[in-house]
């Protein structure tokens, strides 16, 4: 992110106190996760940046970076991002992937979804038309998720 991204950036933390600034790193490294070591996404049509809804954060400043173009690119969806990210979590923290996204704020797939959409609101992702906020709801439950498909093996002697 650069100078006016970081004003951005800080100015979403000290609006929506609800997540770390690691967590969006987080999503920013299942993203990259998803694309190159699961290779999802397909391409598809963004929409433009100044066609978002809700972009609150500074609306003066975000004229500086809005765009009315829609570009072209290689999108996942909202559950398999949710997805991808429990996966990079269990591969990056194991058996401590929950307490790690919950230290994070991350205690659900929605909150993959809120973090997603701060995102977007600033600009840093995009969306197409399909993609809503609610497609990150309920896609696992964490309670379960992380325990259950956690699997320690044993070391071969």
């Amino acid at each position: 992110m650069g100078q006016f991204q970081d004003h951005q950036f800080t100015k979403l933390l000290e609006q929506d106190k609800r997540y770390k600034p690691e967590a969006y790193t987080f999503v920013f490294e299942a993203l990259d996760y998803a694309h190159k070591r699961l290779h999802l996404g397909q391409e598809c049509l963004n929409e433009p940046i100044s066609d978002l809804e809700g972009v609150d954060i500074d609306e003066e400043e975000n004229l500086h970076f809005q765009d009315d173009k829609e570009s072209v690119g290689k999108h996942i969806t909202g559950q398999d991002l949710s997805k991808a990210a429990k996966m990079y979590a269990i591969e990056m923290y194991g058996f401590m992937a929950k307490v790690v996204l919950n230290n994070l704020g991350i205690n659900s797939t929605g909150d993959l979804g809120e973090i997603v959409y701060n995102l977007i609101k600033i600009g840093q992702m995009r969306k197409t038309a399909q993609d809503c906020r609610e497609d990150f709801d309920d896609v696992y439950d964490f309670e379960t998720a992380f325990d259950a498909e956690y699997v320690i093996t044993p070391r071969k002697k």
